[in-house]
Order: C-alpha cells, then structure tokens, then sequence
C-alpha cells in the first residue's frame, strides 16, 4: 500500500476516473475538482467553421472537453468524417476519444503539450507540402496562444474553434484545506496551468502552507509556473494521463506516512 495521499483536481468524471485507477494502485485519492467545464452555446460562426472543415489542411485538438464538444458538433454536420484529414492531439487521452471516433489522429510520445505536438513530423509534412496551408484550432474559450502563433510564423492560417468555458467551481470557505487535513493528503495534482491558478485561488492564504506539499504537473511549462507561484517540491509528469502520474509517483521518494 502506497503513503501516498494525494488531492485530485481534474474535472468531476475525470477526477474520478483518476481516483480509482490510483486506488486499483494502491494510491489515495480526494477528489476537488478545480475545472468546471461549461459548454458553449452554439453560434452561426461556430457552424460555418465547421461546415468548412474540408477547407482545412490539419485540425487540432487541445483537450479532452474540446475533443467531446468538437466531435457533437462534427456529428451534426460531417455525418461522414473525411477519411483523409489528419487530427492532432496534444495528449494521448484526447487523441484515443477522437480516435475512438473513427478519425485518423496523432498525438506527441513525448510530452502533453503544445511544444511536443509542434515538433512532430506527421504535423509538419502536410502542412509543409500544402499550397495554403490552414489549421483549425478546436479548444476553449481562452488559452494558450503558442500553437497558433508558432504556424502562423510558418504561413500557416489558423482559425480558432472555442467550445467551452473553464470556471473555477465555487466551495465553502476552507473546503480546501478542510479536505486536507481531514483525508491527511501529502502531495497534490493538477493537470493544467489553468489548474494550477485555480488551486492557488481558492487556497488564497491558505497557499504558501499548501505549496509546501509535492505538487505534480504535466509538464515543463506548468512547472515553470509553479515555482513562480511559490511551490516548493515540483515534480513534472511529462503527461497528463494517469500512466505519466504513476511513474512520477513511483520515482519520487515516497514522504513521511
């Protein structure tokens, strides 16, 4: 049985999804999800991007959420997926629910972020052999603007397709460090930047006691961001998905029980 007890803040289906494989491990898990995830709803523009979508070289998606939203919308006007459009993941979570869907995907080995999806070569080589190379973007609301801004540096045009929302949910007062103590949690997961700020947020002073504890993230960039933060002990994942989790917490030393 692992020391390990360890605050899960991924979405609610997703938190739970994760608490149970860690338990099937013999891991702890609490789960405060700190993502609500609202869908958007549909608009004109929203429509006429996706009745285009044969107008695109590559379609990119940059999350599981946009993955669900993405694929309802390509339900209603793609009946029939174009068999020789390439998709793009930039996690493996992601891109199995899109490949589950028939659509033919690829997703980075290497990392789950923007950075690893850039790099790789099934991306590059369409859009280097097209005339007027162009990519659609499906995510959230906001986000990150490195992926389109790293193919527009190339000639490449990119459309945005936001889906959905992220909102931090709203919890009683201490429910955080309540959660804490109570399940007597030594290490913390977040799955995203946007997670990170949320838990941060809603510790509010509470933080710099928290940001003592192992903070997991999936990768170089939201380490970066956690160290700013204050965060003390930061272990990066190099992934998302519970695999990158359990060898992260299988390499690091195990803490006081």
């Amino acid at each position: 049985m692992s020391v390990w007890r360890l605050l899960l803040t991924r979405p609610e289906q997703e938190c739970q999804a994760l608490a149970q494989a860690l338990a099937g491990e013999g891991i702890h898990g609490a789960c405060l999800p700190l993502l609500g995830i609202e869908q958007l709803p549909e608009t004109p523009q929203q429509a006429a991007t996706i009745c285009d979508l044969h107008r695109y070289t590559a379609v990119i998606v940059v999350s599981k959420p946009a993955a669900r939203f993405g694929l309802e919308l390509l339900d209603r006007y793609w009946p029939q997926p174009l068999a020789d459009q390439p998709w793009f993941s930039v996690g493996a979570g992601t891109g199995q629910i899109l490949a589950d869907y028939g659509l033919t995907v690829f997703w980075p080995k290497n990392g789950d972020d923007s950075e690893a999806l850039l790099e790789l070569p099934e991306l590059q080589e369409p859009l280097k052999s097209a005339m007027f190379p162009r990519v659609l973007i499906i995510r959230g609301e906001d986000g990150r603007t490195l992926l389109a801004d790293s193919l527009r540096a190339q000639g490449v045009e990119v459309d945005y397709l936001p889906v959905y929302r992220r909102v931090l949910p709203t919890y009683p007062v201490g429910t955080l460090q309540r959660l804490i103590q109570v399940e007597r949690l030594n290490g913390l997961v977040v799955s995203s930047g946007q997670g990170l700020t949320h838990l941060q947020q809603l510790a509010a002073d509470d933080w710099p006691t928290l940001a003592q504890l192992p903070l997991f993230v999936p990768s170089p960039r939201v380490a970066e961001m956690a160290r700013e933060l204050g965060a003390v002990d930061v272990v990066d994942c190099r992934g998302a998905d519970t695999a990158a989790l359990l060898a992260a917490l299988r390499a690091q030393a195990s803490p006081d029980s």
